[in-house]
């Protein structure tokens, strides 16, 4: 049984080993051993002296140990002194200073603990009590200094235990800001390389922190007056009597000096693994710059720090090699200085090899080793039980050699605890380490059937914590094997731990661990899963998303099964706000309408209990970007001026472009306009300006989030009025009557008019004659329009604007037309080349540009069909129209019909009309291909026989000359046969085909006839219907080929709006049939039903209108597996309205109903009567009073009234039902059940019985035959009610 579960995250193996070797020398506390020091107060120990003091000594042995003091060497009674207590079962002093003073108890203790096997001792604990002593009274004066000089501040705060931490700050509380300039020294000093005026204030105050006793103690404040070379004469006066005055002459610029230390060598002791702090203050104008190097190597890099603006070099665990020589050089424009420290590093002892404890069985041999360094070399003691060992009795098995102490030939009693005390000038270390003597059988520590899990490719320990003296051997296990493991992968560890150095899958298993030694044997078991690591194989990735957008970080986790992560979501490192726009879905995180504030790096964490996978992205929102501010105009002149602006705040996209936009508050007040842009990298612009125009300008930001809203608009700038520059636009003359000519422009804006008064002045003259130019000076306006031209002449046209301050420059020279008249003449010589039956060629000869009279547009060709080559349509003609652009001479008339009599003219067409037609043409098509027949129906399929039904083509094209048939049968694999070849004459629309293969499908192909050849092919498919006679004949069969058996083939269905009838061929073995259904997509199990003998079709009845089912044909031997078909799928009718009339609520049917139940109520009673006199009522003198079938009454199992029947004339009536079996007998009908290829109109009732005829094109046919289908009838009511 497992009892506990060890996890074993990634890079935990190391931490784990550690522990076990330390644990794995631990004597089990239920044996005989020395006392061991488990925990001990620091040898330095400072108090505070408002908290008892608690000096700790816990420690552990069998016997129990017991505890005692000494204090400054002598013992320490704790008996006779009512303020200390001794903690139970354990060493820890508690001292209740209570109403008391610390100073009594000041000293140097040392704890003392034994048993009968020996003393262990813990290190001298120096108490001292934590002091913050006030700052001495002292009288600051003010100082006055000159601009640039150097000044130190010095705070001098009172010596505390321990020493304090000394910053600078204000009467606000605000700490001063320092700077390469101004900074504080290690001593606490201010140092101020010099001074500016911006330092005088009277508020310089140092503070001192006591973190021991938590409190804080300022120095009374210092008061810095900065006085300029200007104001040093009308201020010096004023402030000698009481104010100390550094310097007496001006103070310069200057080469650097040293401050702080002085000279230009100093020493610097610091010792092994403590932090070296080296320091160069300088003073000078400029400001100096302080480097540091080392003379003799380079500076430890992942050690090395510089603090205080480079002023301070600071080294942590500090090493031998950091000893030497340290140069910092003080440097500005003036020169430099450099000062050289040389560091010296000393160490305290420091452990080698700290003895540990010894556990030998009788007669065996060990070695205590205390080994240790330090600088200068230490010197070793050796004590036992507390006692120097040259004191302490005499031990033939024990040797002391320097750092070691051997033995040998041990013994029961040699039991012991030995001191190791290590020291030099700087420091000591003591160890205790027993030496326990015990003969012990190997016991296994870790308990039993543990279960360790470890990841794939990690390292996998084993633990198996053992004693035993001697020490036992282990060795390790795995399943049932009995081979030892050792030797790649595993590695056994002296503490007992197997390690396997990368775990795999196939390290799965338990595994046993088996302790021997000279005493016995112990053993353990345990069990090792090797786990898939947690991965994120879809990490979310970098977004750029908008403000008010959405975006999805996803986060997909394959993970091991037998685990089930949590998935965690950090921003920032820092949980996700609690935010419903935060959602958190099962591999995703959604953020909805985004804000700036969710910028950020967002992680997901998949936690397992064993380990975990992370992945990041960064979110990035952007917008648009912040308007431009501060709108400046600069450099200002007639017809420039220069913009400037600061860009707003870009939202992380960088600003592409700067849209300069401008309103005229002169003529267009309220409206912007375009005017210029620049890239995104400049803020200002060099505008072009117009006359006349009062400016105001605004700024566009457009990033690649959008455009910016305008920054506020400059202040306004007027350009003074000039003459125009430009001239109107698009200037045009064109008549729009024969007499007339139209001249327009587009007139100028009032940017464009540079000055009041625009007028314009319109020139023109007739081209190519000898005429001076008119003109006219008109308003503001767009159109002048000259009468009286002649029609369709060429004019010379320009407009000249002009203002009140002057005209343009000359206008450029346009030509138009004067207004133009429709054409004149007709094309002449049409001729028409027919090049086949649906294309013709029309030629004509242009006119003459004279009797065009306008702009010639073109030429239209307007054709109509007058009917059919032999018959002339008397329906009404529609004309087609076909233009051809410019000057063409010729056409073509595509898509004309073949076998057809046309007629066309041509005209000609320029800007204002068409001019008269040409005379009529007439030309014929020639005959062309025929259209495929308008349809095509399979009729009356037999077993050797059916009937070809189709229409005339829709389009003949010409003469039919015949019909071309063709048709071949199809097999079961839709290969197809033979193909056989028919040639029908022309007047006949169906054809009989006979001596066809009984249930065969055909494939045929029917086209028609003309003189030019076949026209395009109809096609269609038909099946012959089985013989049912012949189905159990496998012998006339014996030719055909078939399948392996069992096999099905041809599955047909047919359904009907609540039941569907199913068939099916199949070859093989007698098997029992059923069918099983189900509705499509659903979830049901298949439904069953069995399938009557050996009949090859089967009516599934109760289904539900309209909906999809699927069925499949299985046949099953009685130790056969069972053979499917393939699954068919079938909807069945929709309900029809028809049928959902209640007319059981109409008036005149509950009428007809009473009346005829009343009718067979008295039929009844007189059957009754003549019943019991005797006599005889055959059914058959019914049946010929009353021929109509549907009004007889009849019971559901034989179709008879009570017990009269006729036998030799009983046939179905309508309504009725075959039996529950679903078998038709032959005898029953003629119709057989056919397989009907790809379904049709045909259907099926409800016994199986075909019902209409298999239309190809499955056209709706009147339905024969049975009408199940429709509402009950009448009489079928009245049948259920009697």
């Amino acid at each position: 049984m497992l009892r506990k579960r060890y996890l074993i995250p990634a890079g935990a193996p190391l931490i784990l080993l550690v522990c076990h070797l330390i644990t794995a020398l631990d004597v089990p506390l239920d044996l005989q051993q020395p006392p061991t020091l488990t925990h001990q107060s620091p040898k330095d120990y400072i108090v505070d002296p408002r908290e008892n003091i608690v000096i700790q000594c816990e420690a552990k042995g069998k016997p129990t140990p017991s505890f005692s003091w000494t204090r400054n060497g002598t013992h320490f009674d704790i008996d006779k002194d009512a303020r200390v207590t001794m903690k139970p079962n354990s060493g820890t002093l508690v001292i209740d200073i209570t109403g008391g003073k610390v100073e009594a108890y000041e000293g140097v203790y040392q704890c003392t603990v034994r048993n009968e096997h020996g003393t262990a001792v813990s290190n001298n604990i120096i108490i001292r009590q934590s002091r913050s002593p006030l700052w001495s009274k002292e009288r600051v004066d003010p100082i006055l200094i000159q601009e640039g000089n150097s000044l130190i501040l010095e705070c001098r705060p009172p010596a505390g235990l321990p020493p304090p931490i000394i910053f600078w700050m204000d009467n606000y509380f605000q700490r001063l800001k320092q700077s390469e300039r101004v900074s504080q020294g290690l001593n606490g000093d201010l140092y101020f390389s010099n001074v500016k005026t911006e330092d005088t204030r009277n508020d310089y105050i140092c503070y001192a922190r006591f973190n021991h006793t938590q409190t804080i103690q300022q120095k009374q404040p210092i008061s810095v007056k900065v006085l300029s070379m200007d104001a040093i004469n009308e201020t010096i006066a004023a402030f000698l009597n009481d104010t100390e005055f550094y310097s007496d002459s001006p103070a310069g610029e200057r080469r650097p000096t040293f401050m702080i230390p002085k000279g230009r060598t100093s020493n610097k002791l610091v010792l092994r693994g403590h932090v070296l702090k080296l320091e160069c203050i300088a003073e000078g104008l400029p400001t100096p710059e302080i480097h540091w190097r080392k003379e003799s190597g380079e500076l430890p890099s992942k050690r090395t720090f510089h603090e205080n603006f480079q002023k301070t070099l600071k080294i942590i665990d500090v090493t031998e090699a950091d000893a030497g020589l340290y140069r910092c050089v003080a440097k500005n424009s003036l020169g430099s200085i450099h000062h050289i420290i040389n560091v010296t590093v000393m160490a305290s002892p420091y452990w080698i090899t700290e003895p540990k404890n010894l556990v030998l069985a009788p007669k065996e041999t060990g070695v205590l080793i205390c080994r240790a360094n330090g600088i200068p070399d230490p010197s070793i003691t050796w004590l036992m039980n507390g006692i120097p060992i040259e004191n302490s009795p005499k031990d033939l098995s024990r040797k002391v050699d320097g750092d070691s102490i051997i033995f040998s030939d041990v013994q029961t009693g040699s039991s012991a605890v030995y001191q190791c005390n290590v020291s030099n000038e700087f420091g000591y270390l003591l160890a205790n380490a027993f030496l326990n003597v015990l003969a012990e059988p190997p016991r296994i520590l870790t308990p039993a059937n543990q279960m360790y899990q470890v990841i794939t490719n990690n390292r996998a320990l084993l633990d198996c914590a053992f004693f035993g003296a001697p020490i036992p051997k282990i060795n390790w296990f795995k399943d049932d094997q009995t081979s030892i493991l050792d030797g790649d992968p595993y590695v056994i560890h002296d503490n007992g731990t197997l390690e396997i150095h990368v775990a795999q899958k196939d390290n799965n298993g338990k595994y046993t661990c088996i302790a021997m030694n000279d005493l016995g044997k112990a053993e353990n078991r345990v069990q090792l899963e090797v786990k898939d690591p947690t991965r994120i194989i879809k990490q979310p990735e970098y977004r750029v998303v908008q403000v008010a957008g959405k975006v999805i970080f996803e986060c997909k986790v394959k993970h091991d099964p037998t685990f089930t992560p949590t998935i965690m979501w950090l921003k920032n490192n820092e949980e996700l706000p609690d935010d419903e726009r935060f959602i958190v879905g099962e591999d995703s995180l959604t953020i909805g309408e985004v804000a700036e504030i969710d910028e950020g790096t967002y992680t997901c964490i998949a936690n397992t209990s064993l380990d975990k996978d992370s992945a990041s992205a960064e979110l990035t929102v952007v917008d648009r970007t912040d308007p431009s501010t501060d709108l400046e105009l600069t450099d200002e002149s007639e017809r420039s001026i220069h913009l400037t602006w600061t860009p707003g705040f870009d939202h992380n996209s960088v600003i592409e472009k700067y849209i300069v936009e401008y309103e005229d508050g002169l003529h267009e007040p309220g409206v912007w306009h375009y005017l210029t842009e620049v890239p995104g990298t400049k803020s200002s612009a060099h505008l072009e300006l117009s006359p006349h125009v009062l400016y105001s300008f605004r700024v566009i930001s457009v990033n690649e989030v959008g455009r910016s809203q305008p920054s506020y608009p400059s202040r306004q700038y007027q350009t003074a009025p000039a003459a125009p520059d430009e001239n109107p636009s698009k200037v045009e003359g064109a008549g729009n009557e024969p007499d007339n000519l139209v001249i327009t422009w587009q007139t100028l804006t009032g940017i464009q008019s540079n000055g009041p008064g625009l007028q314009y002045k319109v020139h023109w003259r007739q081209k190519d004659v000898d005429d001076d130019w008119t003109s006219v000076t008109v308003a503001n306006v767009s159109k002048y329009i000259v009468s009286g031209t002649q029609t369709f002449v060429p004019y010379e046209i320009k407009v000249q604007a002009l203002n009140d301050l002057g005209i343009a420059p000359e206008p450029s020279v346009v030509v138009g037309y004067s207004g133009e008249d429709l054409p004149m003449a007709a094309p002449g010589n049409v001729r028409v080349r027919v090049e086949n039956s649906t294309l013709a060629e029309v030629h004509w000869e242009p006119v003459s540009p004279k009797s065009v009279r306008g702009h010639l547009k073109g030429y239209k060709i307007y054709y109509w069909k007058e009917g059919s080559v032999f018959k002339r349509s008397r329906r009404h003609v529609e004309k087609k129209i076909l233009t051809f652009s410019g000057d063409k001479t010729h056409g073509k008339l595509p898509g004309l019909e073949p076998f057809s009599l046309y007629k066309l003219n041509v005209r000609v067409f320029n800007g204002k009309g068409e001019g008269p037609p040409s005379p009529d043409e007439q030309f014929e098509t020639p005959e062309g291909v025929p259209n495929a027949p308008a349809f095509l129906k399979i009729l009356n399929p037999m077993l050797d026989s059916l009937t070809l039904e189709w229409g005339a083509p829709s389009h003949r094209n010409g003469l039919l000359t015949g019909y071309t048939l063709k048709y071949q049968p199809i097999n079961n694999t839709h290969e197809l046969g033979p193909l056989v070849k028919i040639i029908i004459p022309a007047n006949e629309t169906n054809w009989t085909l006979k001596n066809l293969n009984y249930s065969t499908r055909y494939k045929f192909y029917l086209n028609a006839q003309t003189s030019k050849g076949p026209g395009n092919i109809i096609t269609e498919e038909a099946v012959t219907i089985m013989d049912e006679a012949r189905i159990n004949q496998p012998a006339e069969d014996a030719d055909k080929v078939r399948p392996v058996g069992p096999v099905f083939g041809n599955i047909n269905t047919t359904a009907s709006e609540d039941f569907a009838n199913i068939s099916w061929e199949y070859w093989g073995p007698d098997m029992s049939f059923y069918i099983e259904y189900m509705v499509e997509d659903s979830e049901e199990d298949w439904k069953k039903e069995f399938v009557n003998g050996t009949q090859s079709f089967f009516v599934i009845k109760g289904l539900m209108p309209g909906t999809t089912y699927k069925v499949r044909v299985v046949a099953k031997g009685h130790s056969d597996q069972p053979v499917q078909s393939t699954e068919e799928v079938f909807k069945t009718d929709p309900a029809m309205a028809s049928r959902q009339v209640d007319i059981a609520t109409q008036g005149w049917f509950i009428g007809l109903m009473c009346a005829i139940a009343l009718l067979i109520l008295v039929l009844l009673i007189f059957c009754f009567i003549k019943r019991n006199k005797g006599g005889k009522y055959p059914v058959k003198e019914k049946e010929d009073a009353h021929p109509d079938p549907e009004i007889q009454p009849m019971k559901d199992d034989d179709g008879t009234f009570g017990e009269y029947s006729d036998t030799e004339d009983h046939k179905p009536l309508k309504g009725s039902r075959t039996p529950s079996n679903g078998t038709v007998k032959k005898e029953d009908s003629d119709d057989s059940l056919v397989d009907y290829g790809e379904g049709g109109d045909g259907q099926f009732n409800e016994d199986g019985s075909f019902i209409g005829q298999y239309s190809g094109k499955k056209e709706k046919e009147p339905a024969e035959g049975n009408e199940s289908s429709e509402a009950p009838s009448p009489v079928n009511a009245m049948n259920s009610f009697v």
